[in-house]
């Protein structure tokens, strides 16, 4: 057990840090959205100009992949994925997540969508060494 996580640390870390970014973005829009004196539980307009709205849409943006990044980890660990592989595609998933969050708060929409494109072929290179672990 001890030597599964040595070599799949940074995938293992990886999964606490897109928790702690989820925190981060979810503590962030609730402070832009006090400051802006938005009632609670009233929807958000949806006007990209507005940090509120871009703020709210970072979060629930990354809450939309976390659930595949942690299945796909989870899966790769499981099926004894390569380490270099399976943890420099969680660290792109990472970067890519945290890039796609900050183009997003400062309206940056091509390098956005950049950022979000290798969070996704992230995403996909780790089922793909997950699935290539279980048939090898």
């Amino acid at each position: 057990m001890e030597n599964l996580l040595t070599v799949y640390m940074p995938a293992i870390a990886s999964l606490g840090i897109i928790g702690g970014l989820l925190l981060v973005q979810l503590v962030v829009a609730d402070v832009i959205g006090i400051l802006n004196k938005q009632p609670p539980g009233t929807p958000i307009p949806a006007d990209h100009s507005k940090l509120l709205f871009r703020a709210h849409r970072a979060h629930a943006n990354t809450n939309e992949s976390v659930a595949a990044f942690l299945a796909l980890t989870l899966f790769a660990i499981a099926m004894s994925a390569p380490p270099f592989w399976l943890n420099t595609l969680c660290l792109a998933y990472i970067a890519g997540r945290v890039g796609h969050m900050l183009c997003y708060y400062a309206n940056l929409k091509i390098l956005r969508s950049i950022f979000f494109g290798i969070a996704t072929l992230a995403l996909v290179g780790i089922l793909a060494v997950g699935i290539a672990a279980c048939l090898g």
